[in-house]
């Protein structure tokens, strides 16, 4: 069986910006953007004020793995961003690659645990980047 986990994170009216400096960080090019607004021709219509807001947005990073992402709707609530809603973990192939992603993710964030060799054998380390998103770099390569 092959099975694939892709994070979907949700945010309050920043998507498009968080997205934007991931894509940064990883690269890549996005393989889904839709907006509430696409929505109308299905009948869905959305406040004028969340036209542009992103319904579904998804990055690929490496060769199988997909970050998703999308606004929550104001008529939905808001999203407690401080929360500990979620961890992603990113498994690179060197310690060069762990550190360029650790290093992107944490600008203007906060470095919980700083990347290093860990006492369990890879090259880890943890943040809550700029947008409050946590992420765990563990690596296993010996290079």
């Amino acid at each position: 069986m092959s099975i694939k986990i892709n994070p979907h994170i949700h945010f309050n009216g920043n998507t498009e910006e968080a997205f934007l400096f991931y894509q940064s960080v990883f690269g890549g090019d996005f393989i889904k953007l839709v907006r509430f607004k696409d929505l109308a021709a299905m009948g869905l219509p959305f406040p004028e004020k969340e036209q542009d807001k992103i319904m579904q947005i998804a990055l690929p990073i490496g060769n199988s793995s997909m970050l998703m992402g999308s606004d929550v709707p104001e008529m939905l609530g808001q999203v407690n961003e401080n929360e500990n809603r979620s961890k992603v973990v990113v498994t690179p192939d060197s310690k060069e690659e762990a550190d360029t992603i650790f290093n992107g993710l944490a600008r203007g964030g906060t470095i919980e645990f700083p990347i290093s060799n860990s006492p369990w054998g890879s090259y880890f380390g943890a943040l809550r980047d700029k947008y409050g998103v946590e992420w765990m770099i563990d690596c296993t390569a010996n290079q």
